[in-house]
């Protein structure tokens, strides 16, 4: 796909792509985007919870600049069909249609691997995610009021989802 004369390509994440993925959490996930900032104490703590080829990376020519995560919501067997989600995009890369690429190439990551479900969190105050969400498909399920108390007041948190099997 070009981009502004720019290639996108999604693959699978490699341990390489590990300290860019940490930046971009460190200048995506803040106080706006997420209950805390995210700041990975090591690269070793950061590989534990997103080993290789556990997230979808987007990269334009040669560079990083966005993912989109996926793990088990539980270790319930019952509940092996969804993936919760995460995704992130580079704040120098967003508003050009790759999140709306890491989500199309997630669904049907998800798919193959035989998932019917992707479901995700956000905060109440993150209009403009949650725009761009619902645009992607996906749906409210459920709210979780005054769950969070950032910059003083309190925040919900909302549940969406996006169902595979439809």
């Amino acid at each position: 796909m070009k981009l502004q004369q720019q290639t996108l390509i999604i693959r699978l994440s490699q341990m390489k792509d590990a300290q860019t993925l940490m930046d971009i959490d460190a200048l995506v996930w803040t106080e706006r985007t997420a209950p805390e900032p995210v700041c990975w104490p090591s690269r070793e703590d950061f590989l534990q919870h997103c080993p290789p080829a556990s997230q979808l990376v987007a990269e334009v020519d040669g560079i990083v600049c966005g993912y989109v995560g996926f793990r088990y919501p539980t270790g319930i067997a019952g509940n092996d069909h969804v993936y919760e989600i995460h995704i992130a995009v580079h704040p120098a890369y967003q508003r050009r249609g790759i999140g709306t690429r890491l989500l199309s190439e997630a669904k049907i990551w998800a798919m193959r691997q035989g998932k019917l479900k992707l479901r995700l969190r956000v905060l109440s105050t993150n209009t403009g995610a949650l725009q761009f969400y619902r645009t992607c498909g996906f749906v409210e399920e459920g709210r979780l009021l005054r769950e969070f108390w950032i910059e003083d007041r309190y925040v919900d948190a909302i549940w969406m989802a996006y169902f595979l099997d439809k």
